[in-house]
Parts: C-alpha cells; sequence; structure tokens
C-alpha cells in the first residue's frame, strides 16, 4: 500500500484562483456557529467525517486484499490475466479522482458528490458481493458481475477521494488552523486503522471460513460492502451539522486551458517574422493573467520531476499481486500463527506507522548530525534504490521458492509414477528403445516408484505399452498419454490376473499453496467421504478414483466415511500446505480399513516468513518516496497550483499500474526475471532521476509568495499541507 494512497484525499483537487475568464462568485453567506465537541474549538461534526473514512478504508483495502485471489482461484484466471485485471482496477482508481474533483468544484460541491459517488460505491460492493456467490450463475456471470462492481468501486472511491478530507477541512473556522491541522493527523491515523485492521481481518473472513464447500469469497466481500453502507449513513447523519461550500471552480481545468491556449497560439504564431518569446507558456499573455501563467510555469519546473515517478509506483503496487501470488506458494505456518498469503499485506501500513517516526526522529537527525545534507530528491532517490533491493530480494526467495518446487514436464515429455495395489511386488517394464531403462527395480505391494519418471514422446500425444510381472503372470498392456502432464499407473490384482489404469493426475503439478486431496476405493462398494461440513465425495467401488479436492490445511485424526452398511473413521494425519495427497482405502484383515498416504506433490518448504526483508524494503522505501515526494513538490509550487500537482501525483500512480498491466500480459517472463526486470527499470529511473534532480535549481518559498501572501498562514483556503503534518504523529 503506498503511502499517498492513504494521504491523496488530504488536498483536494482544486483551488481558486483569479482569471481572467472566471466571474467572481458573490460571497459566501457568514457560517452559522457549528456545534463543538465538549467545549473544544472541534466541530461535532468532523467526528461524522473521520468515522466515515475509517468505514471507507476498511471498506476499500478489505476488498482489494482478496482481489488476486479471487481472481485466480474463483474466476480460474491464470496468474498473468490475475495481476492485469488487478491492477488496471488499481489504476482507474486513480485516474477517476480528476472526475470526481471536476464534479465536485464544477457543478455539486463536495457534500453532493461524497453522498451520490457514495451511493454508487455501495452498489458497486453489492454486485461485485453478488458476483462471488457460486450459486449464482456460471463463470460467465460471474465474471460480468465483478468486472462492473469493480468499475463501480473505482469510480465511487476514486470520485470521492479528492473530497472527504477538504471537506472536513471546511468545517473549521480559519481561526482554528492549529486545531485542524490536529484534525488532518487523526484523519490520516483513521486512514491507517482501516487499513490495518481490514488488511488482517479479510483474508480470514475468506480462508478460515467456507461457504458452499469453498474459500468464502461472498463474505470477505460483503463485510467490506457493510462498512461502506455503514461509511455512507455515518456521513449523511451529520448532514445538518455540516458547513457546505458552493462549488468554487476548477483549477485542474484552467491550468490545461492555459496550456493548450499558449500551445494553439504558438503553433499559429509560427512565423518567423513574429518575434519570439521568452517561454512557451508566454503566448497564453493575450488571454491569461501574468500570475496564472507564472504559476504555471513554476507548475511545469516540478510535473518534469514526475516524468520518472511512474515506475516506482509501479513496483510498490505488486504487493497486492504478485507478492501475494508469491505467498501462496509458500509456508505459511509460523507456529504460533497461520497466515493467509493475503494477509501479509498487512505489513505494510503496520511498517508504515513504524517507519514514519523511526525515519523522522532518529534516521534523519543521525544523517545530518553526520554532517550529510540529505535533500528531499535524494531521499527520493534513496528510496527508489531500497525499491531495487526489494524486488531483488523477492527475486532471490522466488528462485528458491522454484528450486523447492517439482520440475514441470517440458514439450513431449510427461512425468509417470507406479503404484502397486496389488498383495505382492510387481516388476513393471516400459517397452521400447526411448525408456526401456526406466523402472528397473521391482516395486512391492502398497508401495510406489521412489520420484516420478520423465518419459520423452515422439509426438504431442503417444501410446506407452508396458510388460507387468507378477508371480508367474505376465500381462502386456497400453495406455495413451499427452505431453506435459503428470500422470499415475496404477496396478492392481483382479482375480487371478493383474490389471492397471492410468490416472491423469493435476493439470500443472502446483496447487497454487492450497491443500488438495484424493482418492482410491479398493473396496467393493462406494465410500462416501465427509472431509468438513461442507466438503464432501463420493468414491466410486472397485478402484474407483476420486477427483482432487481443495482442504484447509491442517490435522485430519478422523475423517468420517460411509459405505451403505457401515459408518467408519480415516486418519489422514497432517495436511501441509502446497501439497496433493492420494489416499488409497484398502481392507487389511489385521488393521481393517484405513488409507494409505501418498504425497503427489510435495508441501511448500520455504517459509513466508522470507518475505519479511523484502516487505520492509519495500515500506522503508515508500516512508522515504512517498512522504518527501509531495512535500518536496509543494514547497517548490506555488500555493495555487498545489491541488494541480496532487492530481499529477495521482496520475503518476495510474500510469506506474498501467506499467505493470503491460509487463504481466506482454513480457513472457517467469516471476524471478519479472522481478529482476523491474528492478532494472527502476535503477535506470533512478539514475535519471538522479541527474535531473541535480540539474534541478530549487526554489525558494519566499520567492513564490507576493508580499501580501507572506502574512498568510500555509493554509490555503480550506487545504492544508498535510504532507509535512503527518511526520509528527
Amino acid at each position: 500500500m503506498n503511502t499517498f494512497q492513504k494521504n491523496e484525499s488530504k488536498e483536494t483537487l482544486f483551488s481558486p484562483v483569479s482569471i481572467e475568464e472566471v466571474p467572481r462568485r458573490p460571497p459566501s453567506p457568514p457560517k452559522k456557529p457549528s456545534t463543538k465537541i465538549c467545549g473544544s474549538n472541534y466541530p461535532l461534526s468532523i467526528a461524522f467525517i473521520v468515522v466515515n473514512e475509517f468505514c471507507e478504508r476498511f471498506s476499500y483495502y478489505g476488498m482489494k486484499a482478496v482481489l488476486t485471489l479471487y481472481f485466480l482461484y474463483f474466476l480460474h484466471w491464470n496468474e498473468d490475466t490475475s495481476t492485469s485485471i488487478y491492477h488496471a482496477f488499481s489504476s482507474l482508481c486513480y485516474f477517476t479522482p480528476i472526475l470526481g474533483a471536476a464534479i465536485a468544484d464544477s457543478w455539486l460541491g463536495k457534500f453532493k458528490t461524497i453522498i451520490y459517488l457514495s451511493l454508487v460505491y455501495v452498489l458497486g460492493h453489492v454486485i461485485k458481493s453478488l458476483g462471488a456467490l457460486p450459486i449464482l450463475g456460471g463463470q460467465v456471470v460471474h465474471t460480468v458481475l465483478s468486472l462492473v462492481g469493480l468499475s463501480l468501486i473505482a469510480l465511487g472511491t476514486g470520485g470521492i477521494k479528492p473530497c472527504v478530507a477538504a471537506f472536513g477541512g471546511d468545517q473549521f473556522e480559519e481561526k482554528h488552523a492549529e486545531e485542524r491541522s490536529r484534525y488532518f493527523s487523526v484523519f490520516y491515523l483513521a486512514i491507517n486503522a482501516g487499513s490495518l485492521i481490514s488488511t488482517f481481518i479479510t483474508p480470514m473472513l475468506r480462508g478460515d471460513v467456507q461457504c458452499f464447500g469453498e474459500d468464502c469469497y461472498a463474505l470477505a466481500f460483503g463485510v467490506p460492502g457493510l462498512l461502506m453502507v455503514i461509511a455512507l449513513v455515518v456521513f449523511a447523519m451529520g448532514s445538518k451539522m455540516y458547513n457546505k461550500p458552493p462549488p468554487e471552480g476548477n483549477i485542474v481545468a484552467q491550468v490545461l486551458k492555459c496550456i493548450w491556449f499558449a500551445l494553439s497560439n504558438r503553433f499559429k504564431n509560427r512565423s518567423g517574422d513574429i518575434p519570439k518569446r521568452q517561454h512557451w507558456l508566454d503566448w497564453a499573455a493575450e488571454k491569461y493573467p501574468k500570475q496564472l501563467i507564472m504559476d504555471v510555469k513554476a507548475l511545469t519546473r516540478i510535473l518534469f520531476l514526475y516524468i520518472p515517478l511512474p515506475m516506482f509506483w509501479a513496483l510498490l503496487d505488486q504487493q497486492g499481486s504478485r507478492w501475494t501470488l508469491q505467498a501462496t506458494r509458500m509456508n505459511r505456518n509460523l507456529g504460533f500463527f497461520v497466515l493467509q498469503p493475503d494477509q501479509m499485506q498487512v505489513l505494510n501500513p503496520l511498517l508504515v506507522l513504524i517507519f514514519i517516526p523511526l525515519f523522522d526522529l532518529v534516521i534523519y537527525r543521525l544523517v545530518s548530525k553526520c554532517g550529510i545534507h540529505f535533500s528531499s530528491l535524494r531521499k527520493m532517490a534513496v528510496g527508489m534504490i531500497l525499491a531495487c533491493l526489494a524486488f531483488a530480494v523477492a527475486a532471490a526467495v522466488e528462485i528458491k521458492i522454484n528450486e523447492m518446487a517439482p520440475a514441470q514436464p517440458g514439450s513431449q515429455e510427461v512425468f509417470l509414477q507406479v503404484l502397486n495395489l496389488a498383495d505382492d511386488e510387481m516388476k513393471v517394464t516400459m517397452l521400447g528403445n526411448e525408456n526401456n531403462s526406466l523402472l528397473i527395480e521391482s516395486i512391492k505391494s502398497f508401495q510406489k516408484t521412489p520420484h516420478y519418471s520423465k518419459l520423452y514422446l515422439k509426438t504431442k500425444s503417444q501410446d506407452f505399452h508396458f510388460h507387468l510381472k507378477y508371480h508367474n503372470l505376465s500381462v502386456y498392456t497400453e495406455h495413451s498419454v499427452q505431453e506435459q502432464n503428470w500422470y499415475s499407473l496404477f496396478i492392481r490384482k483382479d482375480g487371478n490376473s493383474i490389471s492397471s489404469m492410468m490416472v491423469k493426475d493435476t493439470e500443472s503439478k502446483t496447487t497454487n499453496g492450497m491443500t488438495a486431496v484424493r482418492f482410491v476405493n479398493t473396496l467393493h462398494k462406494d465410500v462416501n467421504i465427509s472431509l468438513s461440513t461442507d466438503i464432501s465425495l463420493s468414491v466410486g467401488e472397485d478402484y474407483g478414483v476420486s477427483a482432487y479436492r481443495i482442504v484447509q490445511r491442517g490435522e485430519y485424526p478422523a475423517v468420517h466415511c460411509r459405505t451403505e452398511d457401515e459408518n467408519f473413521s480415516l486418519n489422514l494425519g497432517l495436511l501441509e500446505f502446497g501439497a496433493a495427497y492420494l489416499f488409497v482405502i484398502t481392507n487389511s484383515t489385521n488393521q481393517g480399513l484405513q488409507a494409505w498416504k501418498i504425497e503427489d506433490i510435495p508441501a511448500n518448504k520455504m517459509s513466508i516468513a522470507w518475505q519479511l526483508p523484502q516487505y520492509a524494503l519495500v515500506t522503508a522505501a515508500e516512508v522515504m518516496f512517498s512522504v518527501t515526494g509531495l512535500e518536496f513538490s509543494y514547497s517548490q509550487a506555488p500555493s495555487s497550483m498545489k491541488s494541480v500537482l496532487q492530481a499529477a501525483w495521482l496520475l503518476t500512480v495510474a500510469v506506474g499500474n498501467i506499467i505493470v498491466l503491460v509487463v504481466a500480459q506482454f513480457s513472457g517472463l517467469v516471476q524471478w526475471a519479472e522481478f529482476i526486470l523491474f528492478s532494472c527499470l527502476l535503477l535506470v529511473v533512478c539514475l535519471l532521476f538522479s541527474i535531473m534532480g541535480y540539474n534541478y535549481v530549487p526554489v525558494k518559498t519566499e520567492d513564490m509568495q507576493d508580499p501580501a501572501d507572506k502574512q498568510i498562514p500555509h493554509i490555503q483556503g480550506n487545504m492544508i499541507n498535510l504532507e509535512t503534518k503527518k511526520t509528527k504523529l
């Protein structure tokens, strides 16, 4: 989670500016005295706004935390598609604030914009939750409902993003500037609290609660939806207490018009006979006032430094996509607690709250005492380097995970294991020149080959011939296989003879971090197996083979089973993360009914705790880059342009997510190589940013202020520079 995802609404995306085209609006009526909290100078109305923000951030981050796994496991998209749609949604959430600001500033005002777009927000949550109900239509219906719901959520959360914090600032009188500053700190804490709690809780609702026989995504989306309903109700309850200033005009639109007029006017007057002007924006002088043009000039100097920034966000925002997918392939048992893979994201808001005071009060002061001038641009460059290191660590973790995982069959290859279910040892020989060296050793009763054997095919599909030797019996059998698959050859006694059957294992020899089980029934009657209250299956008689079923990781000492004439229990033991198990149900004369346990896919061995270094590095990068970035930008831009900078900052986040979308969809790289690619790209961008920063000449704050402005505190209208305040929490 990026710091300014939580802070983007701290500055409204508009600021009134006096230009020739905009008529002055009539003076606002005097504010009526507002009800205060316990006799203080804090309006009671801000309590409703803070609670609203807590619930809305809980709603947004809670829904987003489980989104990638919903795409992967529920909609059954592949990892690249899941990542692409996740970042397309994130990008849309950062484009829509421009629309929300335009609606609030030019048409409805902040209060009505928040109310109307919150209704859209709630509708999006309802549709998204319906799309997670397995009983409601098929995959096409679920996909359509999910995409429609996400689009409405993006419009809602992005639309109200620039309005809520600024609307809270509107509740204070100008003489209560100090209280307003403290309000924004409380507002920031509400954002972090909502993010922290929801990122921890919603993965538990998804993974620890079962509904319809699988993970309960409907509940994981429904609870954040309910919180958004509460947010809307609480905000509406304070309606009569709010100060509701009318729309004031959109400065972003005025800046764009000024730039467009300058460019078009320069193009029209490109003749060599016309005298050149000192700056290309001076061509807007025929229509726009000199002060606005000067402010836009200062703005463009900052926006030039923004060009490299999207690459940083491309790395930072992958915590909810690629890093979550990496966590699914790791062992999530910490001994004292079992984590869900999407729960690791809680480290980011938690570490942000720890690192902000740590950096501000300890690290930066130590650096300063060492005589090092740690300027804002240097902090941002160091933040980029830390993000590069985080992805290098993520790549190293990914390589180690791949080393521990089973190999995958390539083109014109299959993997085969042989299981002997007969009552004595069996000799299996493959006929043919290519694979006749395999399966040399005899296989004892109720044993299997030590590992999967790699078999080579001449075409994409091929028939294999086997020679089975059991005591004095010799049987020749034939089975067909297709490339890039895993197979199990079951050999059993069939009366006075022997027979075999070929069973295709999982499509890909991985369970995506889930625990999978299947059963072979050697009994002469069907067996019904209840793995949990919601998961049951039936296995046919006489060596029937069930499909794989996904279960929760844990101990299964007494699984209830039932045939037509008796009930019994099977001890399945501990089922670990990422493993796939085969259980052969047998009836031994000495031991009765029991299950022979075979591990088809080994369990995840690498602990999820190995992700902690990369989360610590990327969060430190976020604190150094994000906290510093807008603080520097605001100090260098005229006060009238600060809201435009906020809009540009959000757009860099949107573009960063688009970069991830493009790379995930078209790069075709294995995951560790993709991590290295992002790390190297950001390193190159960091170098370019450092060169740009080295040549940048900082502007002193007093040089940007008119004499009349120097007596005005650093608060503009209904806005405040929050980025310099939040480090004082």
